[in-house]
C-alpha cells in the first residue's frame, strides 16, 4: 500500500461511522521526522494521566489545564517516514477511543518525489451567533466548515497549515456590527466577562476561555484531522482583538493578558511547532519553561524532505511601533527567514507569513500604508494613524531575499478572506523580474456576510500601492481552502471556493475552480 493509498484509507475510516471517538472531543497532531506532539480533550475530567502508544513507543503526557480534559501528548524517538498505530486508554487501561494511525515526516535529507499541502485561513467563529438586525447567521456553519474540511481531506494532504484567526472573541477592538467581544453575546457564552487582573489558567478566565474556543476549535476539528499533521499560525484574532489603531487606543502589539489568552488557547487545543534543524532555538516565543523542550510558539517549520520547507511565522506578537525601525516579525526571526531562503536544500522554500503581501483593504496592522479613500480606491493620499513605515521596509527586505533565491519564491498567506494569486514584477523602486515573486491568498473557512473585506472594510482587496503585479486570479471573495503538490521542479495548485448563497450540496462534491502551475524561471 502507497502513503496516498494508506491515508486514504485512513480519512475514510476517520469520516465513517466505523471508527468511534468514544470520550474525545478533538484531536490535533503536530509532527516531524521524529517527534509527535498532539493535542486532545475529553468530554470529560480525568482523574489520572491518560496513556498514549504510538506503537511501542510511550508519550509523556501532560495535563493541560486544571480539570483534566485537556491533555497533550509527547512521543519522542520515533523514526522518519514511518506509520505509527495510535492507542489511547485511561490509567486503568480502559480504551477511551479507537486506534488511528499517524505517520512521521521524512528526514529532511530524504528525497521525495512529491509533498501534496491543504492550506487556508479563518476557520474560527461561533455559529450560534447572529446578524442583529437579520437575525441571520454571522459565520459560516460548522457543519458547512467541517465539509469544506472533509473536502480537502478527500485530496489526501500529507500535512495542514491554518493561517490565523482560529478563534473570533475581540474583547475591546472589536470592529463591526455583530461583533461578539463586550456584547450580550460573549457574556451569556462565557458566563461574564474576562477579568484581565488575574491569569488565564487556574482562574475563573480558565472556564471562559473554554466556552469561549471549545465551539470554535474543539466543536469544529473534532477528530477529522487525526491523521494529518497539522500546523497552526496564529494572527490578530488569535490575541482577542481585531487590529486596529484609533484615537481611543491601539490593539498591537498585544498586551500581558492578550499573550495569556493566546498562549493559553493554543496551549489547550493545538500543538505548537516542533524544534527543526534549520531553526533558531532561541527564536522569540521558543523554549519556554512552562512548554516542552525544543517547542516554538509563533515560528515554525513544515520540513517534508528535500522537497519543501515552509517558514511559518506570526506577524502579531512581537511587531513594534518604531516607526523606520519597526518590524512585524522580530530582527533574528527576520534573519532566520533570509538565511533559510539562502541555504535551505529543499526544492521549495515558501514564506507563510500570518499578513497577506501585495494586497490590502485599507486596515491598520498591515505591511502597506494604503487606506480606503472617498472615490473607493486605496492609495496614500490619506495617512494611515499610526501606520509604521518600518513594517513596509521589513517586507521590501523579504521580498528581496524571496526574488533572489534559485528556486521558485513564493508567499502563502491568509487574513484577508479571499482566494487569490498573482506575480509581482515590482515592488516600488524593487525590481524583481529577474524572478518574480508568486503571492496566493489561500481562501477563509468560516467568514459569514458581515466578514467580507468589502462588507467589513468598505472595499475589496486591492493591490496595494507600489506594487506591480499580473493578477492570475485577483481577489475574490469566497470561503474556501488551496491544495498544494510541491514537486521538484514545479508547485501545483488547486483551489476550491463556496460560499453561503450557494446550494449546500455543492459541498459534498466541491471540486477546483482555478488551478495553476508555478515552475523556475532561474
Amino acid at each position: 500500500m502507497t502513503r496516498r493509498d494508506f491515508f486514504g484509507t485512513a480519512l475514510a475510516a476517520a469520516a465513517g461511522p466505523s471508527w468511534d471517538a468514544g470520550r474525545v472531543r478533538h484531536i490535533l497532531p503536530g509532527a516531524n521526522h521524529n517527534r509527535f506532539l498532539i493535542k486532545v480533550s475529553f468530554d470529560g475530567p480525568l482523574d489520572r494521566p491518560p496513556v498514549l502508544r504510538a506503537g511501542p513507543v510511550l508519550a509523556r503526557a501532560e495535563r493541560t489545564d486544571s480539570a483534566g480534559r485537556f491533555w497533550s501528548f509527547d512521543v519522542a524517538g520515533l523514526a522518519p517516514s514511518r506509520e505509527y498505530t495510535l492507542s489511547l486508554t485511561d490509567a486503568r487501561g480502559r480504551r477511551l477511543c479507537d486506534p488511528w494511525p499517524l505517520r512521521t515526516m521524512p528526514h529532511p535529507d530524504e528525497e521525495v518525489a512529491r509533498f501534496r499541502l491543504m492550506i487556508y485561513t479563518c476557520a474560527g467563529g461561533n455559529d450560534a451567533q447572529r446578524i442583529p438586525d437579520s437575525d441571520k447567521p454571522y459565520w459560516v456553519s460548522l457543519a458547512q466548515r467541517r465539509k469544506l474540511f472533509a473536502a480537502g481531506l478527500a485530496q489526501n494532504p500529507d500535512a495542514m497549515v491554518a493561517i490565523g484567526d482560529h478563534v473570533y472573541w475581540d474583547q475591546r477592538f472589536a470592529r463591526g456590527a455583530g461583533s461578539p467581544g463586550g456584547s450580550p453575546f460573549q457574556r451569556q457564552v462565557m458566563g461574564g466577562d474576562f477579568d484581565r487582573d488575574i491569569p488565564v489558567i487556574g482562574t475563573p478566565n480558565e472556564e471562559k476561555v473554554k466556552r469561549a474556543v471549545d465551539p470554535q476549535v474543539a466543536n469544529l476539528y473534532g477528530t477529522l484531522f487525526r491523521s494529518v499533521p497539522v500546523h497552526f499560525v496564529q494572527d490578530d484574532h488569535d490575541y482577542f482583538e481585531n487590529d486596529e489603531a484609533i484615537p481611543a487606543g491601539i490593539s498591537f502589539p498585544p498586551d500581558d493578558f492578550m499573550i495569556r489568552l493566546a498562549r493559553a488557547t493554543q496551549h489547550l487545543y493545538y500543538p505548537e511547532f516542533l524544534p527543526d534543524a534549520g531553526r533558531p532555538a532561541g527564536l522569540p516565543g521558543s523554549m519556554s519553561g512552562d512548554r516542552a523542550s525544543g517547542l516554538s510558539e509563533c515560528f515554525g517549520t513544515l520540513r517534508w524532505g528535500r522537497a519543501a520547507e515552509l517558514l511559518i511565522y506570526d506577524c502579531r506578537r512581537f511587531q513594534t511601533l518604531k516607526g523606520p525601525h519597526a518590524v512585524l516579525a522580530p530582527e533574528n526571526v527576520e534573519a532566520w527567514l533570509i538565511r533559510r531562503m539562502k541555504e535551505s536544500p529543499a526544492a521549495h522554500v515558501v514564506n507563510v507569513p500570518s499578513m497577506p503581501i501585495a494586497w490590502s483593504a485599507g486596515k491598520w496592522g498591515e505591511w502597506y500604508p494604503d487606506v480606503l479613500l472617498d472615490d473607493g480606491s486605496i492609495g496614500t493620499a490619506k495617512p494611515k494613524y499610526f501606520w509604521q513605515e518600518g513594517w513596509k521596509l521589513q517586507h521590501d527586505r523579504l521580498l528581496a531575499a524571496c526574488s533572489a533565491m534559485e528556486r521558485i519564491p513564493m508567499f502563502l498567506s491568509g487574513d484577508l478572506h479571499a482566494l487569490a494569486h498573482g506575480r509581482i514584477f515590482a515592488n516600488g523602486k524593487q525590481s524583481l523580474r529577474r524572478n518574480p515573486v508568486h503571492t496566493v491568498l489561500t481562501g477563509p473557512i468560516s467568514t459569514g456576510p458581515r466578514g467580507w473585506p468589502s462588507s467589513a472594510r468598505g472595499t475589496p482587496p486591492q493591490v496595494a500601492t507600489g506594487i506591480e503585479i499580473e493578477q492570475d486570479l485577483a481577489p475574490v471573495e469566497y470561503n474556501g481552502f488551496t491544495i498544494i503538490d510541491f514537486y521538484r521542479d514545479r508547485a501545483e495548485f488547486s483551489q476550491y471556493r463556496w460560499k453561503l448563497d450557494q446550494p449546500e450540496d455543492l459541498l459534498d462534491r466541491l471540486q477546483p475552480f482555478h488551478r495553476f502551475t508555478l515552475t523556475r524561471v532561474v
